[in-house]
């Protein structure tokens, strides 16, 4: 199946700020979380797995904790024991869930980039997701690329919405975000700037249209 960019859109001198999880790239699948799980030792109960994994994300995030720290806390939780070897395993099968895209959102910024309208990437994600957000076939898309991890910032913290608008050079009424987040989006609109809680493409796409 081949599938198609949308009508250009032209929101000059906007600037579109996209999301990357769960926004360009799909939530992990039920395969990729049960190989996780299962490698984890917890497929009998997973839960517990899923509130560790969790609850010691935001360290990740912001930059302030490290891969093998990360592993580390959530193994403390579980009151696994771990091998390095073991927190290599966890750390790939969990990063390759999040390495996938949405062709039907990658339609709406190639439209925009169609209408002649800047766009940029905004993640919160550890600094290891860089290169793939960076250098990926879909980076030629967005101008900046911002990771939270990089920047010790996170949202929806005002601070690295101020960072991305003066990175970018835009009035924050010129800065438009898209987030699958209802708390990220508020976020960005408390700065100043325009938001939209992501829920398919069609939504999107139809309110860019209306924005435009």
């Amino acid at each position: 199946m081949t599938s198609t960019s949308p009508a250009p859109i032209s929101l000059a001198p906007r600037v579109v700020v996209f999301d990357y999880g769960e926004v360009i790239s799909r939530e992990p699948s039920g395969a990729d979380r049960a190989a996780l799980v299962e490698r984890a030792g917890a497929s009998s109960n997973p839960e517990p797995f899923w509130a560790a994994y969790w609850v010691h994300r935001q360290g990740l995030d912001r930059g302030t904790t490290s891969i093998a720290e990360y592993w580390a806390a959530v193994a403390d939780d579980l009151g696994a024991k771990w091998t390095p070897i073991d927190v290599h395993e966890l750390w790939a099968i969990d990063h390759r869930g999040w390495l996938s895209v949405d062709p039907g959102t990658l339609g709406v910024p190639h439209a925009l980039v169609a209408g002649g309208t800047r766009l940029a990437l905004l993640s919160n994600a550890g600094a290891d997701f860089s290169g793939w957000l960076r250098h990926g076939s879909f980076a030629p898309l967005f101008d900046r690329v911002f990771v939270s991890g990089e920047l010790e910032l996170v949202k929806p913290d005002a601070a690295i919405y101020e960072h991305v608008i003066d990175e970018l050079g835009i009035a924050a009424s010129d800065f438009v975000f898209v987030d699958n987040r209802a708390e990220n989006v508020e976020g960005a609109l408390a700065v100043g700037g325009e938001g939209h809680v992501f829920t398919d493409a069609a939504a999107l796409e139809s309110w860019l249209r209306d924005l435009a």
